[in-house]
């Protein structure tokens, strides 16, 4: 999984860069973390072409070896994927590149409800803005759905994929985030892009970000499972999951422009969410629509702003 770039219909070749540093496999595998986020294994590639579609078949082919929070994470992607397919590549080792497989359970072992899982790539959203602000320093929005900004332009991506199970076992959830990091103003796809390096942040070790955003993906996520997926209880201790997107997303209040499957085009004031996560979208003649994630093509502020 790396941040998907919505305006590039052809792959990105990036073109070689400066040495970058590794991953620090020994921070990562440590027994210590592994055992306070509740990791259930952490596995570290140098190469491959999309950590979401290995864990997909992965899972697919042996489910029971890839327990709840098992992650994959790669220094380089050759084929990363996002939404609608759309692929590029980033240069080695300047980003932050992480699947995680998601077998949603209450304490109790009672499986999430599966409409709650249309929440769980806005909650990884809540983690990554959370760990960006605590461990790099850097203030980041939300763009609904699946989108991470930095003063307007993009800086992570988000891809969440359900797979099919034939065991009778909870249906498991590949949730991927990838993080520009390094990247120099010539490396990046797009002009909507951005990256740590360029925001100015405190830090670009990979292996802290990682951890952090790690760390609190785990926290948010196990105390959205025993809500039994209810994003409108009190989530870790604090505001609910609901009330956390809605703060810090950029979409709502303002004029956006939905293109929708089949060609057809919705304009309207993004007024809130529901509680699936869809956004409610009034056109200019009062009527509310509800757009879900999987029936936007692409969404845009009709004024300057984001893209």
């Amino acid at each position: 999984m790396d941040v998907e770039q919505p305006e590039s219909s052809e792959p990105h070749v990036p073109t070689s860069g400066p040495e970058r540093a590794a991953l620090d496999r020994e921070a990562l595998l440590q027994p210590d973390f592994l055992s306070a986020t509740g990791i259930s294994q952490l596995t570290i590639v140098e190469s491959t072409g999309s950590t979401n579609q290995d864990l997909v078949r992965a899972v697919t082919v042996e489910p029971k070896k890839w327990a709840d929070l098992a992650v994959l994470t790669a220094e380089h992607q050759t084929a990363a994927r996002g939404r609608l397919d759309r692929h590029w590549e980033s240069p080695e080792r300047s980003a932050v590149s992480v699947s995680i497989v998601l077998r949603p359970v209450t304490a109790e072992g009672m499986p999430v409800p599966t409409q709650s899982y249309s929440w769980l790539s806005l909650l990884a959203a809540v983690a990554l803005r959370e760990a960006l602000q605590e461990t790099a320093g850097v203030t980041a929005d939300i763009k609904w759905p699946n989108d991470v900004l930095v003063n307007g332009r993009k800086i992570a991506g988000i891809l969440a994929q359900m797979t099919a199970v034939g065991d009778g076992s909870v249906p498991a959830v590949i949730l991927g985030v990838g993080l520009n990091v390094t990247l120099a103003e010539e490396e990046l796809p797009v002009q909507t892009a951005t990256s740590l390096a360029l925001e100015g942040a405190t830090t670009t070790d990979r292996t802290a970000l990682l951890k952090s955003y790690l760390s609190r993906f785990a926290r948010l996520y196990r105390s959205f499972c025993n809500s039994e997926g209810d994003p409108a209880a009190g989530l870790a201790g604090g505001p609910s999951l609901h009330k956390r997107v809605e703060s810090a997303m950029v979409t709502l209040g303002r004029e956006v422009r939905a293109h929708l499957p089949g060609d057809h085009e919705l304009v309207g004031h993004a007024s809130r969410l529901d509680e699936h996560g869809s956004l409610l979208v009034v056109d200019h003649g009062g009527r509310e629509h509800v757009v879900t994630a999987g029936d936007v093509v692409h969404l845009r502020a009709t004024e300057s702003g984001y893209a």
